[in-house]
């Protein structure tokens, strides 16, 4: 008798922590698999000047992607493919030029071919109360008027470079910025009499600045091309977004923004 009465609390203890962890395990189990699972995030390095397009591109991609996350890196295309060349890790990839595309298809890091999806111009952005006075592209050469614009490797930096051999025009900049954006925030703080930057930034900056047409931006026109990484884990998705950007929803956003058509 003694015997069966230590067995049977022994056997006793054992059903009961089974039945405790076999309930206790399956909440458990399935609760962090279930939420993992759908969870995925989409990396997309672009041009400076398509942070507020793609921003809400980015933001229709994640309706339509239920337990998608789409995180951007915008700056400059020359600082973007640098980064891509050193390994940074991304899915997508969009230049505001195809030059910058082309050192990330002759590093074999884009699949596929890349694909145009905009273009865009110059214009000279001032002060609400254009303090200098500038009406004009040769107005930026008067002495005394502050100019900044984009570094001569970033494509709006190109685009001016472009713009001063067609028309034999020489500018000296106060500054150089790695980014259009960065040289629209110069204007904006009064850092600057004049900026040349996107027709869509100054569309994008609403009452901040005043925009300034000039015939001689038609003699740069930069082309955008969009194209999924070789590298990306998310291949599928990288695709996907792309034919968000150079779909019809995509190319609508970009043209109430002031882009024109590729």
């Amino acid at each position: 008798m003694r015997p069966r009465s230590r067995v049977a609390p022994a056997l006793a203890s054992t059903a009961l922590l089974a039945l405790v962890a076999a309930c206790g395990a399956t909440p458990g189990a399935s609760g962090p698999t279930s939420s993992s699972a759908g969870t995925q995030t989409l990396t997309v390095f672009a041009a400076a000047s398509l942070k507020q397009t793609f921003t809400t591109l980015g933001t229709t991609f994640e309706a339509a992607h239920p337990g998608t996350t789409v995180t951007f890196s915008f700056a400059g295309s020359s600082d973007l493919v640098t980064q891509l060349q050193q390994g940074a890790p991304a899915d997508v990839f969009a230049s505001a030029d195809t030059k910058n595309m082309q050192k990330a298809v002759d590093d074999q890091l884009v699949a596929g071919s890349p694909v145009d999806f905009a273009t865009n111009t110059l214009e000279i952005a001032v002060p609400p109360d254009n303090p200098a006075g500038v009406t004009s592209f040769a107005d930026l050469t008067r002495p005394g008027v502050k100019v900044v614009l984009c570094a001569p490797q970033v494509p709006c930096g190109a685009a001016a470079q472009t713009i001063e051999k067609a028309t034999n025009t020489t500018l000296e900049p106060v500054s150089e910025e790695n980014a259009v954006t960065d040289v629209l925030g110069k204007v904006t703080s009064g850092e600057a009499d004049a900026g040349l930057v996107y027709v869509t930034d100054v569309k994008g900056a609403g009452d901040q600045v005043k925009g300034i047409p000039f015939a001689e931006s038609k003699q740069a026109v930069n082309t955008y091309p969009v194209a999924a990484l070789s590298g990306s884990r998310q291949g599928e998705l990288a695709g996907q977004f792309v034919r968000l950007v150079t779909g019809t929803e995509g190319q609508k956003v970009l043209a109430d923004a002031g882009f024109g058509p590729a």
